[in-house]
């Protein structure tokens, strides 16, 4: 079967948009200081840009976390590959994500990040796809919404292949 990407948008349009979301944080956030979580892998590229636009002093740290079995079954359970490396309370807390689908995971990531009192958490998606929403989550940063379909590119991958697209494409099969 062959693979085809179509560009649903382009690198510019997507570094003018992280702008836009960076500037919403800075004027919320203004001085104060900003721990980033980014959630591992396909919201590196994102995380990145959006980090470097941000004019607060800023602390990062990593998280890879899973609700599904084989990769497309939610077991329901939430699975921490790997965990932050530094302790939330009291700070200031931002959760970027890449795609937000069912929400599942990102709920209970939320849930438990959530447990260890930071003074405030909120998230930042690149892509929503609210029609397949499952799990009530609430996205305070939107790039954009997009439509139910199979989205690469910008660090999402089908099999490991596309992150590196330096636009979002969607990705069709053919015979």
């Amino acid at each position: 079967m062959k693979e085809i990407v179509h560009e649903m948008f382009s690198e510019e349009q997507v570094a003018e948009r992280i702008a836009q979301l960076a500037g919403q944080i800075n004027e919320k956030y203004r001085e104060e200081p900003l721990h980033l979580i980014c959630i591992l892998r396909g919201s590196v590229f994102f995380f990145t840009e959006l980090a470097k636009r941000l004019t607060m002093p800023v602390t990062i740290d990593f998280m890879a976390a899973s609700s599904y079995e084989d990769g497309t079954v939610s077991t329901g359970k939430l699975e921490i590959r790997k965990d932050l490396d530094d302790p939330i309370e009291g700070r200031h807390c931002l959760i970027v994500e890449d795609i937000v689908d069912t929400g599942k995971t990102l709920c209970m990531v939320k849930k438990m990040l959530q447990a260890r009192n930071p003074a405030s958490l909120e998230i930042c998606a690149l892509l929503d796809k609210p029609s397949r929403r499952e799990a009530e989550i609430e996205t305070e940063y939107i790039g954009y919404e997009v439509p139910d379909q199979f989205i690469v590119g910008y660090g999402l991958d089908y099999a490991q292949k596309y992150r590196n697209l330096p636009y979002i494409g969607v990705l069709e099969f053919e015979e």
